[in-house]
C-alpha cells in the first residue's frame, strides 16, 4: 500500500512539474510576443511623433508689389521675361516694407532669410498664369525658410532658437503675434520632387519612380513566374535537372538583395548599356529578386488544386494544356495573385539593389517614363536620413509613414483577395 501511494505521489509530482514547465513556457511565449509588440509600438510612436510635423509648413504673409523695375520686365510682358524675372527682388522689397526699421546690410541679409529661396518659383508660376498682375499688388502667403520652420515647430517659446539669430527670432515672434505667420498644410511634400532645401522637398518624384519601377517588375515577373510554376508543377519531368532547378529557385529566395543589384550593374548597365538610375533597369533587377517568391507561391497554389479537377477534365477529353489553362490555372489564380502582391510589396521596400544601379542620385525632376532618371521611396528615405539639415528629420519620418501605408495597403489587399477569391475544396 505504501509503495502504491509512493508511486501515485511520484506521478503527481511529475504532473505538477510538467504543468509548471508548461506554464513557464507559455509565460515566456507571451512575454516574447508582448516585447515584440512593445518594440513595434515604440517604433511607430517614434516615427509618427517625428513625421507629423512634416505635413505642415510655416508660411509668412506679405504684401507684394509686382513692379516692372523690380521684376526686370518691359512694357510688353512676354513669357520669356516672366520666366527670367527677378522675383527675389519683389520678396526683398516686401520684407523691407514690412520691417522698415531694418536698414543695415547684415540685418537685411538676415531678414531676407525668413522667406524660403523656393518662394520665388511660386511667384513665377503665379505671374505666368496671370500676367495681368504685373504692376499690381497683392497679399500672399509665402513659404518660410527652413530655419524659420524648424524654429516655429520645435523651439517656439523656448530659450533656444535653433539656427536663428536673436533678431530673427524677434521678427518671427512679431509675425506670429500679428497673425502673419502660420502653419499650413504642406502640399509641397506631395507635389514636388527632391530638393536641397527641406521646405521645398517632396516625394512626388520618388513616388512616381517607385510606381514605374513596380509596373516594370509586375509586367515581367508575374507572367514569367506563373509560366515557370506551371511548367515545373504540371509538365516538367521528374529528374535530377528539375530537382536542381527547384533547389536553385529555393536558394535564390534567400540570396541577399544586394547581389541582384551587382548582377544588374554588371549585365544590364555595363554590358547591355541600359540607362543608369532608370525605372527600367530597377524593374528588371527587382524582377530577378521577386521571381523566386512568385514561383514558389504559384507552385503552392497549383498544388492546392485537387487532382480530381485535372482528372475530370482529362476524362472528358481535354488535353493536358486545356486542363491546366481552363481549370487548374483559374482555380490557382487567387493564390498566385496573393504571392505576386507580396512580391511587389517586398520589391517596393528594397533599397540595396537599387543603390547599386545608381538610383541613389540626387534627382529633382519628376520622371515621365521608364527610361528617365528616377529614384524610389526607400532610396529617398535613405538620402534624407543622411542629410545634415534638421528639417529633413521630419521629412524622413513622413516618407517612412507613406511607405508603410503603401506596404500595409498592399498586404491588406493580398489578404482580401485570398479571402474573397480562394475556393474551399
Amino acid at each position: 500500500m505504501n509503495s502504491q501511494e509512493s508511486s501515485i505521489e511520484t506521478i503527481r509530482r511529475g504532473i505538477k512539474k510538467r504543468n509548471r514547465a508548461e506554464r513557464r513556457f507559455q509565460w515566456w511565449g507571451k512575454a516574447a510576443v508582448g516585447f515584440a509588440l512593445l518594440c513595434i509600438v515604440v517604433l511607430f510612436v517614434d516615427i509618427f511623433s517625428k513625421g507629423m510635423s512634416a505635413f505642415q509648413q510655416t508660411n509668412i504673409q506679405l504684401t507684394l508689389r509686382y513692379d516692372r523695375e523690380a521684376l526686370g520686365v518691359g512694357a510688353q510682358v512676354t513669357e520669356a521675361q516672366l520666366r527670367a524675372a527677378d522675383y527675389s527682388a519683389v520678396i526683398k522689397q516686401a520684407l523691407s516694407e514690412r520691417f522698415p526699421e531694418v536698414t543695415d546690410r547684415s540685418g537685411k541679409r538676415a531678414l531676407n532669410k525668413l522667406v524660403s529661396s523656393g518662394a520665388g518659383y511660386a511667384l513665377r508660376d503665379r505671374l505666368m498664369a496671370d500676367p495681368q498682375l504685373v504692376g499690381e499688388s497683392e497679399t500672399r502667403w509665402l513659404l518660410a525658410g527652413g530655419d524659420v520652420d524648424t524654429y516655429v515647430k520645435e523651439f517656439a517659446g523656448k530659450k533656444e532658437g535653433g539656427r536663428l539669430k536673436e533678431e530673427q527670432r524677434q521678427w518671427v515672434d512679431q509675425l506670429t503675434e500679428s497673425g502673419e505667420l502660420k502653419k499650413r498644410f504642406n502640399s509641397n511634400f506631395f507635389t514636388l520632387g527632391d530638393s536641397r532645401e527641406p521646405e521645398t522637398a517632396g516625394i512626388l518624384g520618388a513616388t512616381i519612380g517607385s510606381a514605374l519601377t513596380l509596373v516594370v517588375t509586375l509586367l515581367l515577373s508575374f507572367p514569367i513566374g506563373v509560366a515557370a510554376a506551371i511548367y515545373l508543377e504540371e509538365f516538367a519531368p521528374r529528374n535530377r535537372w528539375t530537382e536542381l532547378i527547384e533547389v536553385n529557385i529555393n536558394n535564390l529566395a534567400a540570396v541577399p538583395s544586394i547581389i541582384f543589384g551587382l548582377l544588374g550593374l554588371a549585365i544590364f548597365i555595363n554590358f547591355f548599356g541600359l540607362p543608369r538610375s532608370a525605372p527600367l533597369v530597377g524593374g528588371i533587377v527587382l524582377t530577378l529578386m521577386t521571381l523566386p517568391t512568385i514561383i514558389i507561391s504559384s507552385r503552392a497554389a497549383i498544388k492546392a488544386v485537387p487532382p480530381s479537377i485535372r482528372d475530370a477534365a482529362l476524362g472528358l477529353g481535354a488535353s493536358k494544356m486545356q486542363a491546366v489553362t481552363h481549370h487548374v490555372l483559374p482555380s490557382a489564380m487567387p493564390g498566385m495573385l496573393t504571392g505576386a502582391i507580396i512580391g511587389m510589396a517586398q520589391a517596393l521596400g528594397e533599397t540595396a539593389p537599387l543603390l547599386m544601379i545608381g538610383m541613389v542620385a540626387f534627382i529633382v525632376d519628376v520622371p515621365t517614363g521608364i527610361t528617365d532618371s528616377a529614384t524610389v521611396l526607400p532610396v529617398q528615405i535613405y538620402l534624407w536620413s543622411d542629410s545634415p539639415e534638421r528639417g529633413f528629420v521630419a521629412l524622413t519620418s513622413a516618407a517612412i509613414m507613406v511607405l508603410l501605408m503603401f506596404l500595409i495597403t498592399m498586404n491588406t489587399l493580398a489578404v482580401i483577395l485570398r479571402k474573397r477569391l480562394e475556393k474551399r475544396w
